[in-house]
């Protein structure tokens, strides 16, 4: 079947009504136990990572205890994702998330935007302030993303930043001849970097759904669309292990960063939780789209490569990227790819009404309550070993929530095109 083509299913309505993602034969009352605790625990998350927000509304880098950690630098795609997922949380009703929200966004508009060229810089510090000037378009993703949630929370401000947000995606780093976005640009805009990766890609449709749902401008979505298609094209071309790296022409580079495994934003070689998110998302933008089943089978396709390939049947957990045969290369297990994982096992349980999808989330919850969720301290260990012994050799402390805080509380919510959109038709759910 095409790609195009609609399967069984099409008929589903776009906003999907919220589902437990559990197995038939759970009980009611294990069914309200789950939900009561992910409710408690997307609070618990919230307040964790309010330590991060330093007065001037700049959110730091965390430590394992919850402490802001001074040796990094304050950074526009952790502001941006805290600011997010403050303002999608204010809209359920969590207490001082609204404050929150409103404070990270001034931290962007204060701290992180850049006077002088324009746009957001990379972060600044730690050291006399010093600016990490280059310009990415990731980041600029995330400040999309967190004024698109701030507008839909009703955040004063919100919606000025959004408009500049967009702007600057727009002009600095979309390529309407690819109709794709360039990666990286040197601070003045002057220099372009030949890099061109999909992972900037991935999280500018997570942007563009969530401001077509704040502004309802046409174009966001036809962006998204296109993008999400190619995507799709690439994948299905390599078994559907996705090319990540690129370069200036779009022409994959498989080898790319091969010496350089446990990346964390560019690694080696095939990222099955990138192959989740996109699961996920795919179905986000058939949702705000409009097209009910067209991408199912893709998003189908995507998550049953990356569980075959990262889920380890033995000891449990997911590798973080393999080869292009499959073969894992950095093995430990990360915290956001667990998260991805029951989050796109919860969309496709409500989009296909299968229940497989529901038993891996289930058993993957257990997993992820058993040895990521830190119950003493707060938050999800980041890093785990092949034992899923906490590790932190690529990802030291818990630098945000942003991920967990997501998976936890999405099979609270109906399914829409963003997270912001989806807690406002909810409701306040988690009002004290």
């Amino acid at each position: 079947m095409r790609n195009d083509q609609a399967p069984a299913g099409a008929g589903l309505p776009e906003q999907i009504a919220p589902s437990a993602a559990v197995p038939a034969d759970v009980s009611a009352d294990e069914q309200a136990g789950a939900s009561a605790w992910r409710r408690e625990h997307f609070a618990g998350l919230l307040d964790f990572a309010a330590g991060s927000l330093r007065p001037d509304g700049a959110a730091q880098w965390l430590d394992d205890d919850g402490v802001r950690d001074a040796s990094h630098p304050v950074e526009t795609w952790i502001t941006s994702r805290m600011a997010h997922t403050f303002a999608f949380g204010s809209l359920l009703g969590v207490p001082g998330a609204r404050e929150r929200a409103d404070l990270a966004l001034r931290g962007l508009t204060d701290v992180l935007a850049d006077q002088e060229f324009g746009g957001w810089v990379a972060g600044r510090g730690p050291e006399a302030d010093a600016v990490v000037g280059r310009k990415q378009a990731y980041a600029h993703a995330f400040v999309v993303l967190a004024a698109s949630s701030g507008s839909l929370a009703g955040i004063a401000g919100a919606p000025a930043l959004l408009e500049q947000a967009l702007r600057t995606l727009d002009e600095r780093f979309w390529e309407p001849e690819h109709r794709l976005h360039l990666d990286e640009r040197s601070r003045d805009w002057s220099v372009v970097d030949p890099y061109r990766g999909v992972n900037a890609n991935m999280h500018a449709v997570e942007a563009l759904l969530a401001a077509h749902g704040a502004t309802g401008d046409r174009e966001w979505i036809e962006r998204a669309r296109s993008i999400g298609d190619r995507v799709i094209a690439w994948a299905e071309a390599n078994a559907w292990r996705l090319p990540e790296h690129f370069d200036a022409a779009w022409e994959p580079q498989l080898e790319y960063n091969a010496d350089r495994p446990r990346d964390q934003f560019k690694p080696y070689g095939a990222t099955p939780g990138h192959g989740l998110e996109w699961a996920r998302l795919l179905l986000q933008l058939d949702a705000e789209g409009g097209t009910p089943g067209m991408r199912t089978v893709a998003a189908e396709a995507l998550f049953d490569r990356a569980v075959t390939d990262g889920w380890d049947p033995l000891g449990g957990g997911f590798v973080y990227t393999t080869d292009w045969q499959g073969t894992p290369v950095e093995p430990r297990r990360f915290h956001w790819v667990a998260a991805e994982a029951v989050a796109a096992a919860d969309v496709l349980h409500r989009v296909t009404g299968s229940s497989r999808y529901a038993e891996l989330a289930e058993r993957w919850w257990v997993w992820i309550r058993r040895y990521l969720v830190d119950t003493e301290r707060g938050s999800w260990h980041h890093e785990l070993d092949t034992s899923n012994v906490p590790s932190g050799r690529t990802w030291i402390g818990k630098p945000d929530v942003y991920h967990a805080a997501q998976a936890v509380i999405l099979p609270e919510l109906p399914l829409t095109g963003s997270f912001a959109a989806s807690a406002k038709q909810a409701g306040e759910i988690l009002a004290p």
